[in-house]
């Protein structure tokens, strides 16, 4: 296991992590399917399975080391909100700045900033100073949805890997609770720290 691998992210207890195997996601589909006779119910819960391997093999293909999320219903709502981590190698003779973040971060599906996009610098208690972009970005969930998302990417640069970070990448379609998803997005990734 590398060094970008040994790491900890601190997330709510309301939120799960994700297999991005695929094992447990097979066999969940597996009990769903067992649990119904009616047809149209088994193409529901095909369709929903299908779904969400192709966001699985999706953020492995991206380098995704960790997927974690949350569906909880409160009194006012629900909130939704999932966070991952990727693994990024800066190609040979380029840097990763921050006009060359600003470019790759915070870009929606269709390749426009978002109006609200803030590239920044920001103090991880146990990483130092990160840069962080944070926007309203609209994103492709599927082949065949979009939608829009709160979104923070905060880069962990790797102790001794200069060319490496790990992204922390956090989104919610909870628009209208922004200042606080966003607070709470900052908790979440200031709990970031490497392992020895």
């Amino acid at each position: 296991m590398t060094t970008a691998e040994r790491f900890l992210l601190n997330v709510p207890d309301q939120w799960d992590n994700v297999d991005l195997s695929g094992e447990k996601l097979a066999r969940v589909r597996a009990e769903a399917l067992a649990a119904t006779t009616d047809p149209r119910e088994q193409v529901r819960i095909n369709d929903m399975f299908r779904q969400g391997r192709e966001v699985s093999r999706a953020a492995r293909k991206q380098g995704a080391l960790l997927a974690t999320g949350t569906a909880t219903l409160y009194d006012d709502g629900l909130f939704l909100a999932y966070g991952m981590v990727f693994a990024v190698t800066t190609p040979k003779g380029q840097e990763l700045t921050l006009p060359v973040l600003s470019r790759q971060l915070g870009v929606s599906s269709n390749g426009v900033a978002p109006k609200d996009r803030i590239i920044s610098s920001v103090k991880i208690p146990n990483v130092g100073p990160v840069a962080r972009v944070t926007g309203t970005e609209t994103t492709r969930l599927t082949a065949d949805i979009d939608v829009r998302l709160l979104t923070m990417h905060t880069m962990m640069p790797v102790p001794g890997r200069p060319e490496d970070f790990l992204v922390v990448t956090l989104a919610s379609p909870n628009l209208p609770l922004k200042n606080e998803v966003y607070d709470l997005f900052d908790a979440i990734t200031s709990t970031f720290r490497f392992l020895e």
